[in-house]
């Protein structure tokens, strides 16, 4: 069960962590063998595991604790008798037919089996048949449920799942077709990750959503479900030890739930901080980058093409100093700061190159010899910067490929452009040139670039555009190749939407360009900037973080002030919109239900920056980017 020890560990992702790690100690706080060395074992996921896993726990840190085999639960394994294994898989009918085979097929010498998620009795029986059967039942060691079904990628960010998101996606939540079975099935896997979040946190939050939405139904199915754990004293997730300490001080968290349909502009804007353009122009997921690099040209005898195109991938950590700091920067200044970065570690390089030629000293005169002794010290300090020299050189590296990535994305496609007009459409700036120009624009972006900014100026005008202007429009955006679907199905959402309430407002500041960065203009650099703009971004907070700071801050808004109100702890569900406690939360969980993006989440980071001693976590049901959105646009468009 979640210990004390637990509650000490600051975010969520530090929580899951040391989940994890006791998982894989066979779930005891430590465990070594006589000589020292941690217990030799292999550990079987499926998918849902590893994706789990993958972002937490480097392959190094699994073997360090003993880990020498990481499988897959469906593929080939051959018996390995005389070691145990660490099971860590979802509680499916398939997965445990799988496991009852391994037991019969006795491929280990011990069986730890741990459920990402609650298994229920009859599935349990089914297991506990199979060990009889196969006599293993003293080789069942022991049988966990770990509460574990959420994906932690930063220490104040998770998303629900990867391998089925289509499940919980944006399309699915907003199908017109979707039964109430359906429906309920949806809910139910939502409501199922988020307890998981909480059993991790040791925390039970006071529940806000808004009314007549998704969020809503995932309100009500949490608040029940967290009530039932509760009133079952003796096995309840949340004891005493584990409230109250920690992070999440005495005051509970506070969880607002909010809708996709609050704002579908964000999901659909180019954006400008380095973490957020990554994920919207490259292959980006579960933090990890996939790269194709091609290697310039080859002279075969047929004439000269293009080299082999080589992957490459790279994860994106917490561990990586250069991406902590800068994920969130304007790319401009990313730029700048990698080339700083090289500059520097050339100098360090030089230096120890120059050390080398000096310590390479021909002639024994008395100024070489106290020059040597000299530089001795110089060296040996310089030799056992080496390691952490070869790290900067790796960081230097893995930055210069993915920023130049984003870069030849920026240039082909304008995206500097793209990403200022979309910001003055959003904060109902006078525009310079007109909408029909950009679209027209054959150098200017993709189709699905033109589509996106059309799609957003068509959400945020108050007043929609005439028939005759939107024909005009849709010849433009069909002459230019796009897909007309998307707009289809944001017609119908406006329809609707206007009938419920006007959609968010998106503030009134916007950036402005900065005089070009020198630096990275000079044709010395790695990048050259040219045509680029360099826009600085102005903080004006999202309709989410709007939402998130009138209801942590207590603020009357009419925008929130019928949220209703769910307290899980209360006895009686007594559901009021009238909040209990009237101080302002220092500790606020953000929920998107229907699929999030990083643009909200450094939003959010970027607000709370200026709220001293309070900690904000952003969460989604999937996290897409806009490609991936305006795909599910375009299906719920063809209905």
């Amino acid at each position: 069960m979640v210990g004390a020890k637990m509650a000490a560990a600051a975010s969520i992702r530090e929580r899951q962590t040391v989940a994890l790690k006791r998982m894989l100690n066979f779930n005891v706080p430590h465990v070594k063998n006589s000589t020292g060395e941690p217990v030799w074992k292999v550990l079987i996921y499926d998918r849902f595991g590893q994706d789990i896993i993958s972002p937490l726990l480097s392959v190094k840190e699994l073997r360090d604790m003993g880990i020498t085999l990481h499988l897959l639960l469906h593929s080939d394994r051959d018996p390995i008798p005389d070691v145990p294994a660490v099971y860590f898989v979802m509680p499916t009918e398939e997965n445990i037919d799988r496991m009852c085979q391994d037991l019969r097929n006795q491929l280990y010498e011990s069986y730890y089996l741990n459920f990402i998620s609650a298994i229920s009795r009859s599935k349990l029986e089914d297991i506990a048949n199979a060990a009889l059967a196969a006599s293993a039942v003293t080789q069942v060691a022991k049988v966990f449920d770990q509460y574990l079904n959420f994906i932690t990628l930063e220490d104040d960010m998770f998303v629900l799942c990867n391998q089925n998101k289509e499940l919980v996606s944006y399309r699915a939540i907003n199908r017109p077709d979707i039964t109430d079975t359906e429906m309920e099935t949806v809910m139910d896997t939502i409501v199922d990750s988020l307890f998981c979040f909480f059993v991790t946190l040791g925390a039970v939050p006071i529940i806000r959503c808004s009314r007549g939405t998704a969020a809503e139904m995932v309100a009500v199915k949490l608040d029940k479900k967290l009530r039932e754990n509760l009133r079952d004293a003796r096995n309840s997730l949340f004891t005493g030890d584990t409230l109250g300490a920690g992070q999440f001080s005495f005051q509970r968290p506070l969880l607002v739930l909010v809708d996709r349909n609050i704002d579908l502009a964000t999901p659909l804007h180019h954006t400008w901080t380095y973490q957020a353009l990554v994920h919207d122009v490259l292959d980006f997921h579960l933090n990890r980058v996939n790269l194709e690099e091609s290697s310039g040209v080859e002279n075969s005898p047929a004439g000269a093409r293009p080299k082999r195109k080589n992957k490459k991938s790279y994860d994106l950590t917490p561990v990586d100093k250069f991406w902590q700091k800068h994920k969130g920067s304007p790319f401009p200044e990313v730029a700048e700061s990698v080339q700083q970065e090289l500059e520097s570690y050339r100098a360090q390089e030089d230096e120890v190159k120059r050390l080398k030629s000096i310590m390479g000293l021909e002639g024994e005169d008395e100024g070489a010899i106290s020059m040597l002794s000299d530089n001795t010290a110089k060296l040996t300090s310089a030799v056992s910067s080496l390691p952490e020299l070869l790290e900067k050189k790796r960081l230097i590296d893995l930055h210069t490929n993915v920023a130049t990535a984003v870069l030849e994305h920026i240039k082909a496609r304008k995206l500097d452009v793209y990403f200022e007009y979309e910001e003055k459409i959003m904060s109902k700036t006078t525009l310079d040139k007109s909408l029909l120009d950009i679209i027209s624009d054959p150098d200017a972006g993709t189709p699905e670039d033109k589509m996106r900014l059309f799609l957003i100026y068509y959400i945020s005008t108050q007043q929609a555009p005439s028939e005759a202007d939107l024909e005009q429009y849709k010849k433009a955006l069909t002459d230019a190749g796009c897909n007309l679907n998307p707009l289809q199905y944001i017609k119908q959402w406006k329809a609707f939407t206007k009938m419920a309430s006007a959609p968010a407002s998106y503030g009134n500041t916007t950036t402005k360009p900065m005089g070009l960065l020198s630096r990275v203009m000079n044709t010395g650099s790695q990048f050259v900037m040219e045509g680029v703009k360099n826009l600085v971004l102005k903080q004006q907070n999202l309709p989410v973080t709007r939402i998130l700071d009138n209801l942590m801050e207590m603020k009357s808004n009419p925008e929130t002030d019928d949220y209703r109100y769910f307290d899980p702890k209360m006895l009686r569900g007594n559901d009021s919109s009238v909040p209990r406690n009237k101080n302002p939360f220092q500790e606020a969980i953000v929920f998107v239900v229907g699929g999030g993006n990083y643009i909200e989440y450094q939003n959010l980071v970027d607000y709370i920056k200026g709220k001293q001693g309070k900690h904000i976590l952003y969460g989604c049901s999937e996290l897409f980017n806009a490609t991936q959105f305006i795909n599910q646009l375009s299906q719920l468009g063809q209905k």
